[in-house]
């Protein structure tokens, strides 16, 4: 588990990076949710899901070597607002419209 992703020092990065001007960057919609200024991920759920999919294959004979590798067809971009403008970041009108979240 990477360090941004534990619930207890999103906030923490957040306000660290925000208190020296640092943007960040996060690969889970909560991060941007606890004060960065973007995530830009897969939706863990859906891998999850597939993940869950594969097990099943192979417990039911399925051989390793015969599955393909699945890459993420789906991405997700949120944007905190209150960031940015923390920071001095202004986001074109194309970019927010392309969001799937933007925090105010």
């Amino acid at each position: 588990m990477r360090i941004s992703e534990r619930p207890a020092h999103r906030t923490q990065i957040a306000a660290f990076a925000l208190k020296y001007g640092l943007p960040t960057i996060g690969t889970i919609p909560p991060n941007a949710e606890a004060g960065f200024l973007i995530s830009d991920g897969t939706n863990l759920r859906n891998l999850h899901y597939r993940a869950a999919t594969l097990v099943d294959k192979i417990l039911k004979g399925a051989k390793l070597a015969e599955m393909p590798v699945e890459q993420p067809t789906r991405f997700y971009l949120t944007i905190y607002l209150k960031t940015a403008k923390a920071l001095g970041i202004t986001f074109p009108p194309s970019i927010l419209l392309r969001a799937d979240k933007v925090i105010e």
